[in-house]
C-alpha cells in the first residue's frame, strides 16, 4: 500500500514537471512590476526562452502604452538577451511590451509588465499649531507635492522632559490633525512635527517647541448692547463680554471699529486706549443722530497667539444734537393780479441727516417786509403757500429737532414787477459722467449767492413733475441728485440766486443713456406727382425717441427695383416735409423711413404709392387737342355732307318710283271702285284697278299628274327667283309669304336690296298648263312703305266682293314684260305665260286652312282688305 501512494506521488510530480514546461513563456521581462519615479531613465530586460526555437534578438522590438520605442533605445546583449531605456514623463505610460517579428513579418507580443510610478514624500513644511479659545489643538502643514502614492502622515508631539512619543493620524486629509482636551495641556512646553512615509521612502518635518498656552486664539468677544450716553452728546457706550472670563491667566486686549450705517469705511479706536483687558467702551465723537455700527476683536493682552474673529456688527444711533444748517429753499410765484398780489409757494428741502442731527419736528415760516414779519407760520411738511402783495419780501425757514432749532434759511421774494422770468446770463450744458448725470454751467465772470437746478422728465403723456437742488454759488457744477433713469429726456434749468429775488434761468436736455427709439416716424405722402411726390412724417413721439434724434434717412424703391436712400437733418426740414425727385410715371414705390440716434435706429412702417400716368395739365391738353381734333373733323363733314348732300340723299333716301307710271298699270284690267261693285256687273269696264286685294283661291280638286310635276320644276325654280317685285329691279312680283283670314291686313317685309318691293300678285296655279277662261286679275297692295296719295285714300270703299259667282280658274302673276300683252303690243304667247306663272305651294285659305300644293284654286271664297283701297289709271294716281 505505502508503494502505491508512492507510485502516484511521483506520477504526479512528472505530470506538473511536463505541464510546467508546456506553459512556460517565451520570453519575460525583468524587473517584473518597477516601481518608478517620474522623468527619471529606467532599463528593462527582455530574456527569450529557448525552447521556444525564436528567432535572433535582433527581431526584438518594444512598445510603450501601444506605442513603439524608437529603435536606438534597444540593446541586444547576447542570442537571448534585449534591453530597452526609457524615460517616462507621464504616468498614464503604465503597459511595457517585448514583441518579436517571427518569419518576418508576423508580430508577436512576448511578454509585458506593468509599471507604477511616483515620488517620494516631500519634507512637511510651516508647521503650525492654533488652540482655538483653549478648546482644541489644530495643527496644519504643507505635505508638498503629490507623490501619486498611498502617504501617510503622522503628527507626533512629546512633553518638555518626557520620552513619550503620542501620535495624531490624520482623517480624510494629509495636512493638518486635531486634538480635543485633555489630550494637550496649557502652561507645558511641547514638541511638534511629522513624520510622511511611502513605498519609496520617508521624511520628517522641523521640530515645533511652544507653550499651547501661547497658541491660542479666543473666540469673539459678545457685544451685550450698544447705547446713547446720557452725559456725552455725539458719544456711543459699548458693552461685551470676554470669551476666556473661566481662566484667570487670559488677560485681553481689543481692536474697536465703527462706521456710519451709510458708509463702507471703518474706523478703529486707537489700540492704545484699547490694550487693557475690560467689558466696555464709550465711542466718542461721533455725528449726532447718525446710526453706527460696531465691532470687537481680541487676543492675550501679551501679544501671544492669534487675534480673534471680528464679531457680530451691532447697530445703534448717536444722540441728536442742534442742527447746524437750516434748509435749502426754492419758491414758485404765481402771476400778480390788477393789485399786484400773488400767490407764492415756498419750498424746502430735508435736512440731510449730518445737518439735521436728529429728527426734525416742525418748521417755522416767517415772511420779512422791510425787516418787520409779514406773515409767520409753522408746519411740519417741506412747502408753504400764501398770498403776498406786490412788494418784496425776505422768506425765512427754521428747523426744530428735540434738541435745539437751526440756524433760519432766507430766500428773496421779488416784488411784482420783477416776477417775469427771463434768460439768465449763464452757460448750461448736460451730459452722464460715471453713472450719473452732470449739470454744467459757466456764469460768465459774474457771482451770484447760489444756483438752484431745477429739472422735471420732458414727456408728452406726463406732467412735468418739478425736482429741484440748491448749489453754492461758488460751484461750477453737480449732480442731479435723485432717481435718474436711463432712456428718459429731463428738462433741466438752472436758475442763478440774485440778492434782490428776481428769477432767470437758462435750459437743456439730457438722457442718462440712450438708445434707439422705441417706434420710426409715421410716413404718408402728401402730392404725388409724375416725376415727384411730396413726403411728410410725424416726427418719433418724445416718450418714443429714448435719445435724440440726429437724422432721417428716406429709402424709396420702385417695384422690383433698386432701393435709394436719402439721409435727411432735422434742421433742413422744420415742416417735416420732404421732395423725392426723377421719379418714373405709372409706377408704384415704397417708401420707409428710419429715425437714428447715437445708440441706434428704428423704421418706420412701408407706406406705397404709385404715381400718375400723366403730369399735370397733360390731360388737359389732350383733352383739349381731341376736342379741337373732333371740332374741325366735324366742321369739315359738316362740309362735305352739305356739298354732297344730293348724293348721300340718292343713297340713304332713294327715290320711289310711282306706281302710276309703272307698266304694271298696263297689264290690269279696269276694275270698277269697291263702292260700285255688283257681282252681276262686268268687273272691269274701264280696265283700271279698283282696289288691290288679296285673292283666296279654292282647291283644285283634280290633282297634278306626275309628268306635271316633273315639268314644273324648273319652272318653280325660275319662278321662285323672282316673286319679288320691286321697282328698278329684276323680279316683277314679291314671293307670297301670305297668311290671309278675314278681317285681317296682309303684311310684307320690305327687302333690304336697292329695289322697293310696292305690290305683290297672287296667282292660282295652272292645269296641264292649259289656261281655262282668264277671269280678271286682282292685286294685293304693295309692300312699300311709300305713304298713299290723296287719291289713293277712300274710306267708302267698304264692300266685300263675293267672289263665289266666279270661280277662279287660273290666276297669274308677272315679271316686268310679263303679262297678257307686252307692252308692244304683241300678244303673248302659252311659252310666255308659262315662263311667268309659278304655282303657289301651300296657299292659306281665308278660314285659316292651308290647301296642299298643286291643288287648283276653283273659285274666290272672299276678299280681305288689306290696305286702303286705290284706283290705278293710265295717267297716275285717280283721287278716292
Amino acid at each position: 500500500m505505502m508503494i502505491y501512494y508512492v507510485v502516484l506521488a511521483q506520477v504526479a510530480l512528472l505530470i506538473n514537471t511536463v505541464f510546467s514546461q508546456l506553459i512556460k513563456p517565451c520570453g519575460y521581462i525583468v524587473p517584473e512590476s518597477p516601481l518608478l519615479e517620474l522623468n527619471t531613465s529606467f532599463t528593462a530586460y527582455c530574456i527569450l526562452n529557448e525552447s521556444c526555437m525564436l528567432p535572433d534578438p535582433k527581431t526584438i522590438f518594444w512598445k510603450l502604452q501601444n506605442k513603439s520605442v524608437p529603435d536606438v533605445q534597444y540593446t541586444v546583449l547576447n542570442s537571448t538577451v534585449s534591453s530597452v531605456t526609457i524615460h517616462p514623463t507621464s504616468p498614464m505610460d503604465t503597459l511595457l511590451t517585448c514583441n518579436a517579428l517571427i518569419h518576418g513579418e508576423i508580430r508577436s507580443t512576448l511578454y509585458g509588465i506593468f509599471l507604477r510610478f511616483g515620488w517620494p514624500p516631500d519634507k512637511p513644511k510651516n508647521l503650525t499649531c492654533i488652540s482655538y479659545n483653549a478648546e482644541r489643538l489644530t495643527c496644519s502643514w504643507d505635505p508638498g507635492r503629490a507623490t501619486l502614492l498611498p502617504t501617510n502622515y503622522t503628527l507626533k508631539r512629546k512633553w518638555s522632559g518626557s520620552d513619550e512619543e503620542l501620535d495624531c493620524i490624520p482623517k480624510h486629509v494629509n495636512n493638518s490633525c486635531t486634538l480635543l482636551q485633555p489630550n494637550f495641556q496649557l502652561y507645558i512646553n511641547t514638541q511638534f512635527w511629522v513624520e510622511a512615509t511611502n513605498e519609496m521612502g520617508t521624511e520628517r518635518s522641523d521640530i515645533l517647541f511652544e507653550d499651547i498656552a501661547n497658541l491660542v486664539k479666543p473666540n469673539p468677544p459678545e457685544i451685550k448692547s450698544v447705547i446713547s450716553s446720557k452725559v456725552l452728546r455725539r458719544a456711543l457706550k459699548i458693552e461685551w463680554s470676554n470669551p476666556l472670563d473661566k481662566d484667570p491667566n487670559m488677560k485681553m486686549k481689543y481692536i474697536i471699529r465703527y462706521r456710519p450705517n451709510s458708509s463702507t469705511e471703518w474706523e478703529e479706536v486707537p489700540q492704545a486706549d484699547t490694550a487693557s483687558h475690560r467689558t466696555s467702551f464709550t465711542l466718542q465723537e461721533l455725528l449726532s443722530y447718525t446710526a453706527y455700527v460696531v465691532s470687537i476683536r481680541c487676543m492675550q493682552s501679551n501679544g501671544q497667539g492669534f487675534w480673534s474673529d471680528w464679531s457680530k456688527e451691532k447697530t445703534a444711533v448717536s444722540p441728536e444734537d442742534k442742527p447746524t444748517k437750516g434748509p435749502s429753499l426754492w419758491r414758485a410765484v404765481g402771476n400778480a393780479d390788477e393789485f399786484g398780489n400773488r400767490s407764492v409757494q415756498l419750498l424746502w428741502k430735508d435736512l440731510e441727516p449730518v445737518f439735521a442731527k436728529g429728527k426734525i419736528l416742525n418748521y417755522t415760516v416767517t415772511f420779512w417786509k422791510k425787516s418787520e414779519p409779514f406773515k409767520v407760520g409753522q408746519v411740519t411738511g417741506t412747502s408753504y403757500e400764501v398770498i403776498l402783495p406786490k412788494d418784496f419780501f425776505i422768506a425765512t425757514v427754521v428747523a426744530h429737532n428735540s434738541v435745539e432749532s437751526s440756524p433760519p434759511s432766507s430766500l428773496p421774494i421779488p416784488s411784482a414787477k420783477n416776477s417775469k422770468a427771463q434768460t439768465a446770463e449763464i452757460e448750461v450744458k448736460a451730459f452722464p459722467k460715471d453713472g450719473k448725470l452732470w449739470v454744467e454751467w459757466d456764469p460768465l465772470n459774474k457771482t451770484f449767492d447760489g444756483y438752484i437746478i431745477e429739472w422735471c422728465i420732458h414727456s408728452e403723456i406726463t406732467s412735468c413733475e418739478i425736482q429741484w437742488q440748491l448749489e453754492p454759488g461758488t460751484s461750477r457744477g453737480a449732480f442731479l441728485i435723485g432717481d435718474i433713469q436711463p432712456f428718459i429726456c429731463y428738462l433741466i434749468k438752472v436758475f442763478p440766486v440774485y440778492k434782490d429775488g428776481r428769477e432767470s434761468f437758462n435750459s437743456t436736455q439730457a438722457y442718462l443713456q440712450q438708445g434707439a427709439p422705441s417706434k420710426g416716424p409715421n410716413i404718408r405722402n402728401k402730392k404725388v406727382e409724375k416725376e415727384r411726390a411730396i413726403l411728410e412724417w410725424d416726427p418719433v413721439p418724445l416718450d418714443d425717441q429714448n435719445g435724440f434724434i440726429k437724422y432721417y434717412t428716406i429709402t424709396y424703391y420702385p417695384h422690383l427695383g433698386n432701393e435709394s436712400t436719402l439721409m435727411i437733418n432735422q434742421s433742413d426740414t422744420p415742416n417735416n416735409e420732404f421732395t423725392l425727385t426723377s421719379l418714373v410715371g405709372d409706377t408704384l414705390y415704397s417708401v420707409y423711413m428710419t429715425a437714428y440716434t447715437e445708440a441706434g435706429q428704428k423704421d418706420s412702417q412701408v407706406y406705397t404709392f404709385t404715381t400718375p400716368k400723366y403730369a399735370t395739365g397733360e390731360v388737359e391738353i389732350i383733352v383739349v387737342i381731341c376736342s379741337v381734333i373732333f371740332l374741325a373733323i366735324s366742321i369739315v363733314v359738316t362740309i362735305i355732307c352739305f356739298a354732297k348732300r344730293k348724293l348721300i340723299k340718292k343713297h340713304l333716301w332713294p327715290n320711289v318710283p310711282d306706281p302710276s307710271k309703272s307698266n304694271i298699270a298696263q297689264w290690269s284690267p279696269q276694275t270698277p271702285s269697291r263702292h260700285e261693285f255688283n257681282p252681276k256687273t262686268n268687273l272691269y269696264q274701264d280696265s283700271s284697278f279698283t282696289d288691290v286685294s288679296v285673292v283666296e283661291v279654292s282647291e283644285d280638286k283634280k290633282a297634278y299628274s306626275e309628268p306635271d310635276i316633273k315639268a314644273m320644276d324648273p319652272l318653280k325654280k325660275n319662278t321662285s327667283e323672282g316673286l319679288s317685285s320691286g321697282i328698278g329691279g329684276s323680279s316683277c312680283m314679291s314671293s307670297p309669304q301670305l297668311s290671309v283670314s278675314e278681317g285681317d291686313e296682309v303684311e310684307s317685309a320690305q327687302t333690304t336690296s336697292s329695289t322697293v318691293q310696292y305690290s305683290t300678285v297672287i296667282i292660282s296655279g295652272y292645269r296641264d298648263q292649259q289656261p281655262a277662261t282668264v277671269i280678271p286679275h286682282v292685286f294685293s297692295r304693295s309692300e312699300s312703305t311709300q305713304p298713299l296719295l290723296e287719291s289713293e285714300e277712300r274710306p267708302d270703299d267698304q264692300a266685300v266682293l263675293e267672289s263665289e259667282e266666279h270661280p277662279v280658274v287660273a290666276n297669274q302673276y308677272f315679271r316686268q314684260n310679263c303679262g297678257l300683252e307686252d307692252v308692244t303690243g304683241r300678244p303673248q304667247t302659252q311659252e310666255d305665260i308659262a315662263s311667268c306663272v309659278q304655282p303657289l305651294d301651300g296657299v292659306t285659305l281665308a278660314n285659316g286652312h292651308q290647301r296642299p300644293s298643286g291643288s287648283q284654286v276653283g273659285h274666290v271664297i272672299g276678299e280681305t282688305k288689306s290696305y286702303v283701297p286705290q284706283i290705278s289709271n293710265h295717267g297716275g294716281y285717280m283721287p278716292q
